[in-house]
């Protein structure tokens, strides 16, 4: 069943409402289509959707209900995103990791968080910098510079490739050194920093290995968290409509797909996330070309950068 709460959450000049099934995505994105809603405004587990589309929603179908009962409907049919995958519930966790890694430097810790919690990023925030910080320790990473490398490596994130992660080394080479990280140390975070603007490591770079592999574990995640990662890197990239974006983001997931080195490069990364990456990045491809998308998805993925 479709749920709409009343729309009280106010933004761009007006409120807006949440617009919910407690059956399935599948069944969400149907009805919002049918609406006219557009899948930019699809967040993760629900449409926002403007107070003057209310009264006509329900008109469609969808049962009124007020806050807590649309959450409840939620949990109920097992679609809540829970909070380790809410950007603005980590901070507290993240913190934590950075005390350890890098201690008596917590204004810097601060700082980070704040650049990796800003309002525009809806993938590249804090809940991908918990995933890549999680993939390293799966991965076995314990090397100082690659830790710090995940927390720079997406610190300024203006959605330009290239110069997103060239302003990001930049910033670790400025702050690191003031926060009592010896030079050599603030130089591989910096040049490890860069390696994730190509993901192509030279074959002897353990290091660069190890990042780029927890860069991109993301795409081996299962079907609908992949294409929650998806829907939230096209909210990113909603400055280009949906004629100019599909085309870019099939050249991205052509060149993840037929990479002369494998799309992960260490074995354990290969072992964790190869086959399941290869399958969700050959679906969006094949939805693309059926000029659709993947569930959640709209119409693609966005950059396809980690």
């Amino acid at each position: 069943m479709i749920y709409i709460d009343p729309p009280l959450w106010p933004a761009h000049g007006t409120f807006f409402s949440h617009l919910i099934s407690d059956t399935s995505l599948e069944e969400l994105h149907s009805f919002a289509a049918a609406a006219g809603i557009p899948r930019r405004a699809f967040d993760r587990d629900h449409y926002d959707v403007p107070r003057k589309r209310h009264a006509d929603l329900v008109a469609a179908g969808a049962t009124p209900v007020d806050g807590a009962t649309l959450v409840r409907a939620l949990i109920a049919g097992g679609l809540r995103i829970p909070a380790r995958e809410r950007a603005a519930s980590l901070v507290h966790p993240l913190r934590r990791r950075w005390d350890s890694l890098v201690p008596e430097a917590a204004d810097l810790g601060a700082e980070l968080l704040n650049r990796w919690g800003e309002p525009h990023r809806h993938y590249h925030d804090r809940r991908h910098l918990l995933q890549v910080l999680e993939a390293l320790h799966r991965l076995g990473c314990t090397d100082r510079p690659v830790l710090l490398a995940a927390w720079f490596h997406d610190a300024v994130y203006d959605g330009v490739p290239g110069e997103d992660e060239e302003a990001s080394a930049v910033l670790a080479e400025e702050l690191l050194p003031s926060a009592g990280v010896p030079a050599a140390e603030a130089a591989e975070t910096a040049r490890l920093v860069r390696l994730t603007a190509s993901h192509d490591p030279a074959p002897g770079d353990e290091p660069g290995k190890l990042l780029c592999d927890a860069d991109l574990a993301v795409l081996g995640r299962t079907p609908p968290d992949y294409d929650r990662y998806a829907a939230d890197i096209r909210r990113e990239y909603s400055r280009l409509d949906d004629a100019v974006f599909p085309e870019g983001r099939r050249r991205v997931l052509e060149s993840l797909l037929t990479r002369g080195n494998g799309l992960y490069r260490t074995r354990r990364g290969e072992e964790l996330w190869g086959s399941a990456a290869r399958a969700n990045l050959t679906r969006e491809l094949a939805a693309l070309s059926e000029g659709s998308a993947p569930a959640g998805t709209g119409c693609g993925s966005g950059a396809g950068r980690g």
